[in-house]
């Protein structure tokens, strides 16, 4: 299969409205674009099998369910070669929930979602900065998050 496959209209319009409601059954979406059902699963598994679209996930409100701090973590390495040794141990922290290789000061941006402030100093003191080629983080805690929304494809 062509490895440099574009999406077309029809790609996009599925993927529009698997981007605002990844529950939405296919039958809908095919009414919606007025395709049938079958060019939407097959267009779907071509767009998982080169990759364009790997899953779907839930989007939690994670405030409600008690963990009511969301911070943002600069890490300075010590030397860039270290980066994925960094990444490895960051992805084990069940607290840190994205992890980003940066330009600019920091060398890895993360975020982590944490039940307190004491919480989150947990984390930072017993398993972030314990890590090997962590020069030092700084934190930022977010106040409140004003929006969320998906990128709409054009």
């Amino acid at each position: 299969m062509n490895r440099n496959y574009e999406l077309d209209d029809t790609d996009r319009k599925i993927l529009n409205l698997l981007i605002q409601d990844a529950n939405m059954p296919y039958t809908e979406i095919a009414r919606q674009v007025q395709v049938s059902g079958g060019t939407v699963h097959v267009r779907m598994a071509r767009m998982e099998e080169l990759g364009i679209v790997e899953g779907a996930t839930l989007r939690l409100d994670f405030q409600k369910l008690g963990y009511g701090v969301n911070a943002f973590l600069g890490i300075y390495l010590l030397k860039s070669s270290v980066w994925s040794s960094v990444v490895e141990q960051l992805r084990a922290i069940p607290e840190v929930v994205s992890i980003h290789f940066t330009t600019g000061a920091y060398g890895v941006f993360a975020r982590l979602v944490c039940r307190d402030t004491q919480h989150l100093r947990e984390v930072l003191h017993g398993q972030v900065q314990l890590i090997e080629g962590i020069e030092r983080t700084e934190t930022m805690i977010s106040l409140e998050e004003i929006f969320n929304r998906p990128v709409t494809l054009t």
